[in-house]
């Protein structure tokens, strides 16, 4: 059965409308899920070597997942725990508005969500109030800054969108969150920190959920070389 059949059936819509007002958890690390993401912090930011001056928290938002489930997870190297937000994509990474990211692109006019490592910038004041600047360290996203990919809070970001439509609403491309969860994204990611965006689908027991096909183009459209494996801050 394809994803969006499943989400299309009563006991998907059922699942998503018991899911809690607020999707927010919190997790000292020790799980298989966090262990991973850990692992994928502390990789992301020896990659990126200098260009990230604080360390301590690591954003991972993990597009595999459903838009109605928390995906964005703020990664606490200091103090081994984990918390995770819901967080929306971009119109032109799900054309057909099934809560599933389906692309990724990095050009400008595509409303479309960017695949790789992000360093936070500084906060300003924009079409949705309070946003965070973002800066594309890959090649796959180093057109951020030019296309407006930022940070910020919208209303279609909200529980009660979820609640009404089992999905998250969409964004041009950048990191929308709900009101409240922006503001704890101000204080632990903004100012110099890593957010890292990619396809992981993984299951709070650590597995990784079997990428559809495609993804799996989608992946293979911005592989890592292998120079970029093994220079980390090189871009």
């Amino acid at each position: 059965m394809k994803r969006r059949d499943l989400l299309k059936s009563g006991l998907a819509a059922g699942a998503l409308a018991a899911l809690p007002a607020r999707a927010f958890a919190t997790a000292k690390a020790g799980s298989a899920r966090d262990r991973v993401l850990f692992d994928i912090a502390k990789r992301e930011l020896e990659r990126a070597g200098d260009v990230i001056w604080r360390k301590d928290i690591v954003g991972i938002a993990d597009f595999g997942l459903h838009s109605a489930l928390p995906r964005f997870h703020f990664v606490n190297l200091e103090q081994d725990s984990v918390e995770s937000f819901r967080v929306a994509h971009g119109t032109g990474s799900d054309p057909e508005h099934d809560g599933f990211l389906n692309r990724f692109s990095n050009t400008e006019g595509s409303n479309a969500t960017s695949r790789g490592a992000y360093v936070t910038w500084e906060w300003y004041t924009g079409r949705y109030g309070t946003s965070v600047r973002l800066g594309g360290l890959d090649p796959t996203n180093n057109a951020a800054f030019e296309r407006y990919i930022v940070m910020h809070s919208a209303k279609y970001a909200e529980p009660e969108h979820v609640e009404r439509w089992g999905r998250l609403g969409r964004s041009n491309g950048c990191f929308a969150l709900g009101k409240e969860d922006f503001r704890t994204a101000l204080l632990r990611l903004s100012g110099g920190r890593l957010l890292y965006a990619d396809v992981l689908g993984l299951d709070e027991d650590g597995t990784q959920k079997p990428m559809p096909q495609d993804l799996q183009l989608l992946a293979a459209e911005y592989p890592r070389t292998t120079q970029e494996r093994l220079m980390p801050g090189s871009y």
